[in-house]
């Protein structure tokens, strides 16, 4: 019945063509108004993966106790200098938390008042005691650089410190002199030369050991407004942090690194990626499938009806997908190369045919028409409801984006067997093709036909070893599940994610725990922090030091000998470019009169020393505003921080600043556990071995580890759930059609056969298969089943010598269309797309080879023909005939087979 339907939908397309042609006009006209107003695509990974399993649960239920641990953006600041870095980090976090506009929320996961203040004590109490001894040390420096910050207060304070030791006989003084000098003299001295140079005071007092080695590089969390109604929802915010950091002038001009990071700018990074380069991918994917239509037809007119039924095709797909679905996602808008692989296929097995037709003699269009309909319409008929049956499968998988790609692409199958058998023929009468000059064939299809009927058992043996070690190799094919590993490793979020897994403090390859309270959530920790494969176990409490008690008591003893010193009562009027040339000369003379009471490395280091100052006094007063920059600015910052040191206070959990306990202590008590791993945080291994241990105590952990892998784990039974279902519905399909076990064995035999030579190649070629490059496996399975169903079909209804026919010729053009296309994508600048690309190419090239070698020997021998089976599928074969006495060659076209012929 519905064979007849397609028949007289040909039929009455071609003879009514004005009318399909307006009235597909007005649907296209509707459903882009529909398409345009209602247009909704989001690049939210989150929604590809279904809420209801149990790993998305964990980690909603950890989102929402701490939604601000969510969707950030990571701003990493690397300075020259740790008072660089720190400088930075206060200006550029203060200008993004005004800006309520684009940011949510602005925080210091490792820096703020809070730290400055109370630091000190979260080193060990061996620490704290060598910290506080070399400040107490450094009193003499810290008593003239603080009472006269400036170039001219540093050469005061060095001329003081320098006759002192000289004068005296204290060598612990002198050698607690020497480091200053070697320093100050490792930066002027470049400086001097016209080269950048940078000076931290920080790094010259601190103790050195521990968790108080002063660093260079900062962090700030900012949670952005976003906007995932746009492709790319976190790009503004984004550009909002680079125009403040431009406007502060935090730049590698300035001694500053910018680097930006987290899962918001780097989803908009992938697609901006894929974008990047899409004009010459799409350039390259229209010019292949343009040129291989025309070979195809040879028709520029049909080539043009062909492409003008795909593109309303896809315009009609676009408008029922957002009707039905809603929206799109980063995975069902691959309906595109969907449709178009299928759909052409559509388009060029009907005008293929409709040439053969011509070339047979039948000079009518709509006849010629009419009799391609008949020989086709069932194949197609059944073609189409194996492919949407086939995308389908995946509706009751737990993979979200793939099922709304499924049901997205299985209307689009619909439109396109609709659109072929409508808008194909209305174009085609319109446009009056010419009759091909030349028929379409393989010119040495009747020497393959009889290699293989000769050699049909060879062709069998070879393809069952073939299969047998694809098969073999399947336990090794690889499934990546590192996403990161689908990103643009040069771009610059990747380029920052990768260096921030290298550093132990800051990867963002943790887990977390949710644990009912408190004290639950240290026990937890307890437990974890045994394990080999964990790091850091860290909780609310990690924020409440130990041993304050003996620590705070080196602090106040520190405070009570520098309070003074760190803040005099009375300071020097401001410095003058005058008054900073004398000090300049009068330290360089003590530092040389040092150097003559002290030879060895001291004097060495006082006479270089002497040397630069004696050249500064002497140079221009920009060099000496450039030694002040260089010197003062960061002397600022490291006295603040001293007097903030000094101030530290018992600190308890109660005490915590709102801003670090929420971040760890949701409001209804629950608390948090955060894992960091031991060892390289980039190496897969490391991470796998680290989550299953961390699993084994803790089921409910999550993180971008369990992300990763239980994504894999989804995706991986999802695809075997949805191919064992499409198997299994597409071979009832095929049975209740076909009616017997022998051509559903015919028909599915080659598809499976070149999915698992797809696999086989992979492992040969080191490709492994991800997130991305998977989604070739269902274009592979509806081009594959289709292909086999033609042939079968032919076969079953009395064609012989399968490869001199028409429908050999279409397959193998419908291959190269879609191959030669969508292997354009192999030249994507995005990994991921470019692996897709090459998967496609791959499955493609063995799909055809299936389709061309392993199916004829397949199916063999023609059985014999049933009475009027030929005429209810009437099969046009084209044959050549030798005539005697070396006459010409003729063409015989029959509905019979060779053998009855």
């Amino acid at each position: 019945m519905l064979k007849s339907l397609i028949e007289r939908a040909v039929s009455f397309s071609a003879r009514r063509y004005p009318i399909v042609l307006a009235t597909t006009l007005l649907l296209l006209l509707t459903a882009g108004s529909f398409a345009s107003a209602h247009f909704v695509m989001t690049t939210d990974s989150g929604v590809l993966i279904s809420p209801e399993t149990q790993w998305r649960r964990n980690d909603a239920e950890v989102t929402k106790a701490f939604p601000q641990l969510n969707d950030t953006i990571v701003v990493v600041i690397d300075g020259k200098t740790p008072e660089l870095a720190k400088d930075a980090a206060d200006k550029l976090s203060a200008a993004l938390g005004s800006d309520r506009r684009n940011f949510a929320l602005v925080r210091r996961p490792d820096g703020g008042a809070f730290f400055d203040r109370e630091g000190l004590l979260f080193g060990s109490l061996d620490d704290v005691r060598d910290a506080t001894t070399k400040l107490v040390e450094a009193q003499p420096l810290l008593g003239g650089l603080a009472y006269d910050p400036s170039l001219r207060g540093i050469a005061n304070t060095l001329a003081t410190a320098a006759s002192g030791v000289a004068d005296g006989t204290d060598d612990a003084s002198a050698d607690r002199l020497e480091q200053p000098l070697v320093k100050l003299d490792q930066a002027l001295r470049p400086m001097l030369a016209g080269k950048t140079a940078y000076f931290s005071w920080q790094q010259l007092f601190a103790a050195g050991k521990g968790d108080l080695v002063p660093a260079t590089r900062q962090v700030i969390l900012a949670q952005p407004r976003l906007r995932f109604d746009d492709l790319q929802p976190g790009e503004g915010a984004v550009a909002m942090v680079l125009d403040q950091a431009a406007k502060l002038k935090l730049d590698a001009a300035h001694g500053i690194g910018i680097g930006i990071t987290g899962e918001i700018p780097l989803a908009d990074e992938e697609f901006g990626s894929i974008k990047e380069n899409i004009g010459v991918v799409g350039a390259l994917m229209a010019v292949a499938m343009l040129v291989t239509l025309w070979f195809a037809t040879r028709s520029a007119k049909v080539v043009l009806a062909i492409v003008a039924t795909i593109v309303s095709g896809l315009v009609l797909t676009l408008a029922t997908g957002l009707a039905v679905v809603g929206r799109f996602n980063l995975i069902s808008v691959a309906f595109i190369p969907l449709f178009v692989g299928l759909g052409v296929d559509f388009g060029i097995q009907m005008s293929v045919r409709f040439n053969a037709e011509r070339r047979s003699g039948t000079t009518n269009l709509t006849e010629a028409l009419e009799r391609a309909a008949q020989a086709l319409g069932g194949p197609i008929l059944l073609a189409a409801g194996a492919i949407c049956l086939a995308l389908g499968a995946f509706l009751p998988t737990d993979y979200v984006g793939v099922a709304e790609l499924g049901i997205i692409s299985g209307l689009g199958m619909l439109i396109a067997l609709v659109l072929n058998m409508t808008l194909l023929p209305a174009m085609l009468l319109l446009l009056k093709p010419a009759v091909p000059r030349s028929d379409l064939g393989l010119a040495r299809a009747p020497a393959i036909d009889r290699w293989l009927a000769r050699n049909r058992r060879a062709v069998l043996v070879a393809f069952a070893v073939a299969m047998l070690a694809s098969i073999a190799t399947l336990p090794l094919v690889r499934f990546d599940f590192n996403l990161l590993h689908l990103r643009d490793p040069d771009a610059p979020a990747m380029r920052m994610l990768q260096n921030l897994m290298h550093d132990p403090r800051r990867t963002p390859n943790t887990l977390s725990v949710l644990a009912p309270d408190a004290a639950a959530a240290d026990r937890l920790a307890q437990r974890l922090a045994k394990l080999p494969e964990v790091r850091d176990a860290i909780t609310v409490d990690s924020f409440v030091p130990a041993e304050q008690p003996a620590k705070l008591a080196l602090i106040q003893d520190a405070s009570l000998l520098l309070d003074a010193t760190l803040n005099p009562f009375d300071l020097p009027p401001a410095a003058d470019d005058a008054s900073t040339v004398a000090s300049l000369s009068k330290a360089a003379a003590e530092l040389h009169r040092l150097a003559a009471a002290r030879p060895g490395p001291l004097g060495s280091a006082a006479t270089r020393l002497a040397a630069d100052f004696e050249q500064l006094a002497q140079a221009t007063p920009s060099s000496r505003l450039k030694a002040q920059t260089m010197l003062v600015e960061p002397l600022t910052v490291t006295l603040n921080q001293l007097r903030l040191t000094l101030q530290a206070s018992e600190i308890s959990r109660e005490t915590l600043p709102p801003e670090v306990a929420s971040d760890w202590l949701a409001r209804d008590g629950r608390a948090l556990v955060q894992l960091v791993p031991a060892g390289d945080s980039a190496d897969n291994a490391v991470i796998a071995r680290f989550t299953s241990a961390v699993r084994g105590v803790a089921p409910n952990a999550v993180g971008l580890p369990v992300a990763a892998q239980e994504a894999a784990r989804t995706v991986s039974r999802a695809f075997v759930q949805a191919g064992l279902l499409a198997l299994i519905l597409v071979c009832l399909l095929l049975y209740a059609v076909l009616r017997s076990l022998r051509e559903v064995a015919f028909t599915m035999a080659p598809v499976v056969l070149s999915g698992f030579l797809t696999l086989g190649s992979c492992v040969v070629i080191g490709q492994p298969l991800n997130f991305a490059n998977i989604i070739a496996f269902p274009l592979l399975f509806g081009v594959g089943v289709a292909f086999h169903i033609y042939f079968v079909m032919a076969w079953r209804s009395g064609a012989s010598d399968l490869l001199q026919t028409s429908l050999a010729w279409a397959v193998m053009f419908s291959a190269l269309a879609t191959g030669s296309a969508f292997g354009a994508l192999w030249f994507s600048d995005h990994p991921g797309t470019a692996s897709m690309g090459l998967i496609l190419m791959i499955s493609l090239i063995w799909t055809l080879v299936c389709a061309l070698v392993f199916e004829p020997a397949l199916l063999g021998p023609q059985r014999p023909v049933s009475p009027g089976s030929r005429d209810r599928n009437p099969i046009r074969v084209t044959k050549r005939a030798e005539l005697g006495g070396g006459a010409d060659r003729c063409w015989i076209f029959s509905n019979f087979p060779q053998e009855r012929l």
